[in-house]
């Protein structure tokens, strides 16, 4: 086994040319991507940040339910004023 030297990370001893997972755009699905949608576009942001939630933590649960919220409503209301219409 080689020594580490004080300022090295024993953790970051690969050698391929991958991003790490913290970079924008890792979390996205892989039909998004044969999409065309990217970190760089509204539509794959969201689910590149939706992708990144984890479901053990509780702050994400909550963000989770608060978005879901928010794009669910207008479609609600939507349905409520086409019936009210009716």
């Amino acid at each position: 086994m080689r020594e580490v030297e004080e300022w090295e990370d024993p953790a970051d001893d690969h050698d391929d040319d991958t991003p790490p997972s913290w970079f924008a755009g890792q979390h996205l699905p892989e039909h998004a991507r044969q999409l065309g949608l990217s970190h760089h576009v509204p539509d794959g942001a969201l689910l590149d940040f939706a992708g990144r939630l984890d479901s053990t933590k509780p702050v994400h649960r909550i963000t989770a339910w608060a978005m879901l919220v928010v794009f669910g409503l207008p479609v609600v209301f939507a349905l409520m004023r086409l019936f009210y219409l009716l």
